[in-house]
């Protein structure tokens, strides 16, 4: 989730993974009685999870078809 918001194109195998652990987290701990915050608190849950996978990984979080950014000075 991290790398589809930050960078727009995900890395199919690293957000399977990190969707995965959200998955079970969110099915074991959360019990909030409302789909609507059980819902929000997985998509929380996926963003944590798929941020800290793109920190442990972080060569394969770099896009190669965007263009570099130039320094102003």
């Amino acid at each position: 989730m991290y790398s589809i918001i930050h960078l727009g194109r995900p890395t199919v195998a690293r957000e399977t993974f990190a969707a995965g652990a959200a998955l079970v987290v969110a099915e074991v701990f959360y019990k909030f009685h409302s789909f609507s915050l059980e819902c929000l608190a997985f998509l929380a849950t996926w963003f944590a999870f798929s941020w800290i996978v793109s920190r442990v990984f972080p060569g394969s979080t770099k896009p190669s078809s965007l263009p570099e950014r130039r320094s102003s000075s």
